[in-house]
């Protein structure tokens, strides 16, 4: 009987110790593929982000050298140049246009208003111009004529306008306009102005002064008032710190004529000493 239950226990027993096995090496085995699929996506997302990383650096790098290159980059002013005037619209409220960038904020403000009531009282109308080279246009009147012509496409709309230009590079400009303008301010006082204010002015790099009392000029003329007159030319004159060839000789000569009449003083006065003391023996 024992024997029996032992078989028959032994028997139930083999096979639920089969099962269990199965079952568990089935779940091992179901088990596999997740384990596979997760360590599939693990990689994938470490390539992505290795991807991201790389990206991500290329991004920082690109953007370093969008700053070296904007920091290398010339200043605006830097590259003002006379298309840069050329394609601004014609003037309306503003009458002073510093494409060079080397007038302070004082002077544009106080050159608007006294501008403004010039051509208020006179109907002229001057536009200051400044820009730093003419590298097209070598001539500033020429460049000055376009730039009327080009914001007043008739005589009648620019025959009483004009146009101070001022080189700061080349330190020199123009004033012109339309033939009213031109024939109001008259030749002398144009020439003075390029002959005197702006060469003396902007040679001393005050461009400030250069471009208002040029201002001031044509509009005591166009007011009828007493012209201010043009800046004094300082005496730039070097003074000459050593001696020219002549002035070299001239002091050589002297100082040999001395020389040579201390030698003959010290030959000649012992030997008189000398021929005193023997006369008297």
């Amino acid at each position: 009987m024992g024997a029996t239950t032992m078989l028959h226990t032994g028997g139930q027993s083999a096979p639920s110790g089969r099962v269990q096995a199965f079952k568990q090496g089935a779940a091992v085995l179901s088990s596999a593929p997740r384990c596979r699929a997760q360590r599939l996506v693990c990689q994938a997302h470490r390539a992505q982000d290795g991807r991201s990383h790389t990206q991500g650096a290329t991004l920082k790098l690109a953007a370093a050298g969008a700053a070296v290159l904007l920091t290398l980059a010339p200043a605006g002013a830097a590259l003002a140049n006379e298309f840069d005037l050329l394609n601004e619209p014609r003037p309306t409220s503003q009458y002073v246009l510093d494409d060079a960038n080397v007038l302070n904020k004082t002077t544009k403000k106080s050159l608007n208003y006294d501008l403004a009531q010039l051509e208020s009282q006179t109907g002229y109308r001057l536009e200051a111009v400044t820009v730093r080279k003419l590298e097209f246009e070598n001539d500033a009147f020429a460049f000055g004529d376009k730039l009327v012509e080009k914001w007043y496409e008739t005589v009648e709309q620019g025959g009483k306008k004009g146009v101070l230009v001022v080189v700061t590079t080349g330190k020199d400009g123009a004033l012109t306009g339309g033939p009213d303008f031109l024939k109001a301010v008259g030749d002398e006082l144009v020439d003075s102005i390029v002959g005197d204010n702006i060469p003396i002015l902007t040679e001393a790099e005050k461009f400030n002064e250069t471009v208002t009392s040029s201002v001031k000029r044509v509009a005591a003329h166009l007011l009828g008032q007493e012209d201010p007159g043009p800046p004094e030319r300082s005496d730039t004159t070097r003074k000459r710190t050593y001696k020219t060839k002549q002035e070299t000789d001239k002091t050589r000569n002297v100082t040999g004529t001395i020389v040579l009449t201390l030698l003959g003083i010290s030959v000649v006065v012992p030997m008189l000493q000398y021929w005193g003391y023997t006369a008297k023996d």
